[in-house]
């Protein structure tokens, strides 16, 4: 095998890589977004690939003419949640790459055109919503919601668009370059322990579980820390700590998982009881009613507490294309899982708005994700560029 994956590999990572942590930095639209980006066309530059970019910014490297026959895409995204993973997202695009190497090695020349993606701000960890590159150009975000959306400094999508040197209006769904989609598979570490109870090195997915995020705000008095009696405080931060607490009971009482995982408070200081406690809410299970049933009772604990829910982003189960599914599961043969997944994907996205879409799984041997401890065996890594060498060649053959 031409294996092309292990020096990418090496490439990337010391890129946004916190010496601390350990965990990746990797932000939409920021300094090491811009590398990311730079590396990613400098790649596609090396193999020949026509690369393109869409109204949003997401990169496109084409092998073959979109405009005169759609393509097949694959590939995945580059950014990170706060101290993320290596695997997360660049598994998926270098292996996209090494699959084209792959091709070529093989003197394959493929009857329709295939695409790698590189999709951004799939974490949604600077702005707050997950998937933004691919719900802008379908339509499932608007240009003016994503635009006013705000990271923790304040700053707005649309000036962090401009400080990185693009243009603002020029957001929007993109009906050319979805024109351009025949089919897309992104293959992903899986985020779980599917692949190891399954004693699997891949897998193919079947689809994603309905999933959103909530916003709690919880209000309180601010207030002396030394003077102030326990009788007369009115302390956001312990109806915080009821609502947590309620997320993780009616999660368990419908079936569903909750988190918790940000939370902003005000004035934010040591020795002063917080006036207001913003928290985000992660929440997901296998069926949708059961995951709005548990909001549902959630909500009327915030309010009674004086505070409110809000949603911010909603994606209703997502089955990926059953033909191409089993189409990919024959190619690669009948023992190949099928798997589900809790973790959301640009793949759900485009499928739902009607791109058949599937997904391939790698194994990772912690069940860790969204951490430094997230990992994929070289072995296995390489088993999935072998797996989607193989699909490609069936799906443009």
């Amino acid at each position: 095998m031409n294996n092309t994956f292990d020096p990418m590999w090496a490439a990337l990572q010391p890129i946004g890589r916190d010496r601390h942590s350990g965990g990746y930095r990797r932000y939409a639209w920021t300094g090491e977004d811009a590398t990311l980006r730079e590396w990613f066309a400098g790649e596609c530059r090396l193999r020949g690939l026509e690369l393109v970019e869409d109204r949003i910014g997401n990169q496109w490297a084409w092998w073959g003419d979109p405009d005169t026959q759609p393509g097949i895409v694959t590939g995945s995204h580059l950014d990170s949640v706060p101290d993320g993973g290596a695997y997360d997202g660049p598994l998926g695009v270098i292996s996209a790459l090494a699959a084209i190497d792959q091709l070529r090695t093989a003197g394959f020349e493929p009857a329709r055109p295939i695409g790698v993606v590189n999709l951004v701000d799939e974490e949604g960890a600077r702005f707050g919503v997950a998937c933004a590159g691919s719900r802008v150009i379908t339509g499932a975000m608007t240009a003016d919601r994503a635009l006013a959306l705000t990271d923790n400094d304040g700053i707005s999508m649309a000036e962090a668009l401009r400080s990185a040197g693009r243009t603002p209006g020029d957001v929007g769904r993109d009906d050319e370059t979805l024109r351009r989609v025949a089919g897309f598979v992104e293959l992903h570490v899986e985020q779980g322990r599917g692949l190891i109870d399954l004693d699997s090195s891949v897998a193919v997915g079947t689809d994603i579980w309905p999933h959103g995020r909530w916003r709690l705000d919880l209000p309180g008095e601010a207030n002396h820390a030394g003077t102030t009696r326990l009788d007369d405080r009115h302390d956001a931060m312990l109806a915080l700590a009821t609502a947590v607490q309620s997320a993780r009971q009616v999660a368990e009482r419908h079936g569903c998982v909750s988190t918790v995982g940000k939370v902003d408070v005000e004035p934010n200081g040591v020795n002063a009881i917080p006036s207001r406690v913003t928290a985000w809410l992660d929440a997901r299970g296998p069926v949708e009613a059961d995951v709005r049933a548990a909001i549902a009772d959630l909500t009327g604990t915030v309010e009674d507490l004086g505070g409110t829910v809000g949603e911010e982003s909603w994606t209703a189960t997502t089955v990926f294309d059953e033909p191409l599914a089993q189409r990919l599961r024959t190619t690669l043969g009948e023992q190949t899982p099928m798997l589900g997944t809790g973790a959301g994907h640009d793949a759900g996205i485009l499928s739902t708005a009607g791109i058949p879409a599937a997904m391939l799984f790698v194994r990772n041997p912690t069940g860790i994700s969204h951490s430094p401890a997230e990992f994929a065996e070289l072995d296995d890594c390489h088993a999935g560029v072998a797996a989607l060498t193989t699909v490609l060649r069936e799906l443009v053959g």
